[in-house]
Formats: C-alpha cells, sequence, structure tokens
C-alpha cells in the first residue's frame, strides 16, 4: 500500500511538473465543445441533404435536359437542353410562358389575401383573448383546431361543403338565407377562387393567432393600464403599444406565412384534384400539371427553379427591408 500510494504521488507531481500537460487538457475541453454542436447537428444536416438538398441539384439538372415521357425509364440519356427550357418558361408571348405568367400573378394575388387575412384575424382573436373572461380556455382550443386537423381531412371536409346540390354552403347562403338566385358553382369557374381563399385563410389563421398570442405574453400589463390611465382607447393601446412590441414577431410571421401560401400545394389539389380551375391554377398546381400530365419534366423542372430564385429574392428583400427597419428603430 506505501509503495502504491508513493506512485500515485510521484504520477501527480509528474503531471503537475509537466508544462504542456494543462495546455492539452484546455485544448482537448475545446476541441469537445466545438466539436459537440455540430455532432448533435449531423443527423439534421445529413437529412437535410437527403431530403432537399439532393432532389433540388437533381431538379436543376433536369431543368437543362429535354427530359420527356420517352426518356423516363433512363432520364441520364436526355438530350441537352441548355437553357431552351427557361427560355420557353420566360417567353410570354408564347402559350407556355403566358400561362405562367397568369398563374403566377393569381398566386400573388391569392398570397396577398390570404395572409392578409390570416394575420388581421390572428391578431384580432389574439388581442380578443388577453382579456380575462369565462370560457376563454374553451375558445381558444376551438380557434386552434383548424390548425390541429390534417390538412387532407380539412379540405376534403371543405370540398363535400362546396357541392353544389347538397353541399352545406349553398343550403346555408341560397336555402336559408336566400342569399344568391340560384346555387353557385364552388369549385369550379370564377368562385373557385373564393372558395380556395376561404380555405387557405380558414386553416392559416390559428397558426397567427398561435403565434401573436405567445408575442403578446412578453408584454406587461402594466403598460396597458397606464394608458388606460392617460385616456387611451382599445384602438390607440393596440396602435401605440401592441403593434410596435409585436414588430419582431410580425416579421417572422408575415415571411413564413408567405412561403407557406405562396408553396401550398396541397390545398388546391385536394380542393380541385390534378386539374384546377383557371381562377385557382396557383403556380405549385401549374408546375405540377406541365411536369406530371404533359411529360415535360424539363420546362415544370425549369419553372421550379425559377420560382425558387423569385422566392429567394423575395426573402433576402424582405429580410434586409425588416433589418434595416429594425436598426433605425434602434437607433
Amino acid at each position: 500500500m506505501t509503495t502504491t500510494a508513493a506512485l500515485d504521488a510521484g504520477e501527480r507531481t509528474a503531471r503537475k511538473n509537466d508544462p504542456g500537460a494543462a495546455p492539452r487538457k484546455r485544448r482537448s475541453g475545446r476541441l469537445r465543445r466545438i466539436a459537440l454542436p455540430y455532432l448533435l447537428l449531423f443527423p439534421a444536416i445529413l437529412l437535410e441533404l437527403l431530403v432537399h438538398l439532393v432532389p433540388m441539384v437533381i431538379g436543376i439538372v433536369v431543368s437543362f435536359k429535354e427530359l420527356t415521357q420517352f426518356y423516363i425509364r433512363d432520364w441520364g440519356t436526355a438530350p441537352w437542353a441548355g437553357f431552351d427550357n427557361y427560355a420557353m418558361s420566360v417567353d410570354f408571348d408564347a402559350p407556355v410562358g403566358e400561362a405562367l405568367l397568369k398563374s403566377f400573378f393569381t398566386t400573388c394575388l391569392f398570397t396577398v389575401l390570404s395572409v392578409g387575412l390570416c394575420w388581421m384575424l390572428g391578431v384580432a382573436a389574439a388581442v380578443f383573448m388577453q382579456e380575462s373572461f369565462r370560457g376563454r380556455g374553451f375558445l381558444r382550443t376551438i380557434f386552434l383546431v383548424p390548425y390541429a386537423l390534417p390538412v387532407y381531412a380539412a379540405v376534403i371536409t371543405w370540398s363535400f361543403m362546396f357541392q353544389r346540390d347538397n353541399g352545406l354552403v349553398n343550403h346555408v347562403l341560397h336555402d336559408q338565407l336566400g342569399l344568391t338566385g340560384s346555387p353557385p358553382f364552388w369549385l369550379i369557374g370564377d368562385n373557385s377562387f373564393i372558395a380556395l381563399l376561404v380555405v387557405s385563410v380558414w386553416k392559416g389563421w390559428p397558426f397567427a393567432f398561435l403565434i401573436i398570442m405567445a408575442g403578446l405574453q412578453n408584454i406587461p400589463r402594466d403598460v396597458y393600464e397606464a394608458a388606460a390611465l392617460d385616456g387611451a382607447g382599445v384602438w390607440q393601446q393596440v396602435r401605440r403599444i401592441t403593434l410596435p412590441a409585436l414588430r419582431p414577431v410580425n416579421q417572422v410571421l408575415v415571411l413564413v406565412l408567405f412561403l407557406w401560401t405562396f408553396n401550398d400545394f396541397n390545398t388546391p389539389f385536394v380542393l380541385f384534384g390534378k386539374a384546377a380551375p383557371e381562377a385557382a391554377d396557383l403556380i405549385s398546381i401549374h408546375i405540377y400539371q406541365s411536369s406530371f400530365q404533359t411529360w415535360n419534366f424539363g420546362t415544370g423542372s425549369a419553372m421550379s427553379v425559377l420560382l425558387l430564385l423569385f422566392l429567394l429574392v423575395v426573402t433576402g428583400v424582405y429580410l434586409w427591408l425588416t433589418s434595416r427597419g429594425r436598426k433605425a428603430t434602434d437607433a
């Protein structure tokens, strides 16, 4: 025992006298701290590569090929088309480019209306729910039901409700209230845009409500009480206190709603099927039809790349403008 204790003491003394032991230990600990985040992020990065980036690169390659139904079995042998697919997509005097441009404007209008209505309904409901009253928890739960429902189940239910002869919408508007001369068609014709907008707002505004309601928790109630003592009404409190305090939340919320709505494919596909009406021809459905119905995957991929570039530019400009506005406000 005495010999073992003496050896241990000698080893500790040697490590203490070794000038490189402590720096090596510090470097090892620093390397572990630096490597740990990357190690934890590695599974997510790997899935991101497999699920998003690799298909994106393949889509970009396909956009430069003349890939049609004749080359589906071995798409690598498809002729190289260069920028012909892009030129065809942006040739707005030709039928393909003209249809794409019309679909683009329809999508822009749909996105502006849907995001605007979702945001306004979300803010109004969140501000209303800040006040304490009986049944507030139940109403919060009811408001979140559209967001919790699966998209397919919700949209299929709406498609039945929009049926002309036996749908609930026409039963209420025409049979009960008498607001229409005859039961309108909602899933074809010009009314299809209204039907699509209603479904999009119905399933999208609870997300805005949830985010705004979370943001309102960071605003002290003392500020509202002081404003009320100074004679500020509800609208003045919302304008002077709520909206400025929610600016960072709104900046992220509007961007997320914009990207989700502009890229929305599930809602029009489930509501109208493979061929959406002309009035509700969103660009996501238009690209799908160009790729999987005409079997021209090269042109469809070129349209998808153009859409990606547009969204990247809009997102970059939006983030730049909002960051400038935040810096100006902080200054």
